[in-house]
C-alpha cells in the first residue's frame, strides 16, 4: 500500500512538473515572436560586419543580453578598447538590477539554476513575469528563460544563414540598433512626467558629440548616468 502511494505521489510531481515546463514555454511564445526576427538581424550585422559567424551564438550563449550584442558588433568590428567594452556593458545592462527587485528569483531554490536565472534575467523575462506576477515555480521560470534565450540563438544563426547565402549586404541594417532603442525609448516615454529625462538624455548626447566626437555614445551614456544621479540626490535634497 506504502509503495502505492509513494508511486503515486512520484506520478503527481513528474506531472506537475511537465505541465510547469510546458507553461513557461507557451508563455515564452509572445516574447518570442519579437527576439526571433530581431536575432536574424543580429546574425546579418555579424556576416555584414565581416566577423566569424560563430561570434553571433558565441555572443548569445556566453553574452546573452540583446541590445548590448547588437551593439557589441560594431564595437568588436571597430577593435573598440576591452575597457571601453566593458564601461559600456555596465551602463547598458544596469537597469538589470532594478529588475532583480520584483523578479520571481526567489522561487528558484538549486544554485546552478539560480544561477543561470540571474545570468538569463533580460528586458523579455522581466515583462512576461511582470505581467504576470503570481504563480511561478522553479520550474516555469526556468523554462521561460532557456525559451526565450533559445529564440534569440537560433535567430542569430538563421541570421547567419541567410547572411553567408545573400549576394550582397543589405543596406540600411545597421540601424537596426538605432530602430530597437528608439522603440525602447519611446515606450518608456508614454507621460509628460518623462519628457525632463528625455531632453537631459538629448542634451547628454549632445555635448557628448561636440566634445568627445570620436566615443559620443560611451560618453552621452556616461554622462547621462552622473546627470540622472544628481538629479535623484536634488529631489532628496528639497524632498528632506
Amino acid at each position: 500500500m506504502t509503495h502505492g502511494i509513494e508511486a503515486k505521489g512520484e506520478v503527481t510531481g513528474q506531472y506537475s512538473r511537465r505541465h510547469e515546463v510546458l507553461t513557461g514555454v507557451r508563455l515564452s511564445f509572445a516574447a518570442g515572436l519579437g527576439m526571433f526576427p530581431l536575432g536574424i538581424a543580429f546574425g546579418l550585422l555579424v556576416i555584414q560586419a565581416g566577423l566569424p559567424w560563430w561570434i553571433a551564438p558565441a555572443l548569445s550563449i556566453f553574452g546573452y543580453a540583446g541590445s548590448l550584442e547588437l551593439l557589441l558588433v560594431g564595437m568588436i568590428a571597430t577593435t573598440t578598447p576591452i575597457a571601453t567594452i566593458a564601461v559600456t556593458s555596465l551602463l547598458v545592462n544596469f537597469r538589470h538590477v532594478f529588475y532583480a527587485f520584483s523578479f520571481p528569483l526567489r522561487v528558484v531554490k538549486n544554485p546552478l539554476a539560480k544561477t543561470y536565472s540571474m545570468y538569463s534575467l533580460t528586458d523579455e523575462a522581466y515583462a512576461v513575469t511582470a505581467a504576470k506576477p503570481d504563480g511561478w515555480s522553479s520550474w516555469r521560470l526556468i523554462s521561460l528563460q532557456m525559451a526565450l534565450q533559445s529564440y534569440w540563438v537560433l535567430g542569430g544563426l538563421s541570421g547567419v544563414l541567410i547572411g553567408s547565402l545573400l549576394p550582397e549586404p543589405i543596406e540600411g541594417l545597421d540601424f537596426a540598433l538605432c530602430a530597437l532603442f528608439i522603440t525602447l525609448a519611446l515606450d518608456a516615454a508614454k507621460t509628460k512626467k518623462e519628457i525632463p529625462s528625455v531632453l537631459l538624455a538629448a542634451a547628454s548626447y549632445a555635448f557628448a558629440i561636440i566634445a568627445l566626437p570620436e566615443q559620443a555614445l560611451f560618453s552621452g551614456m556616461l554622462i547621462f548616468v552622473v546627470v540622472l544621479l544628481v538629479r535623484y540626490a536634488w529631489r532628496r535634497y528639497r524632498a528632506s
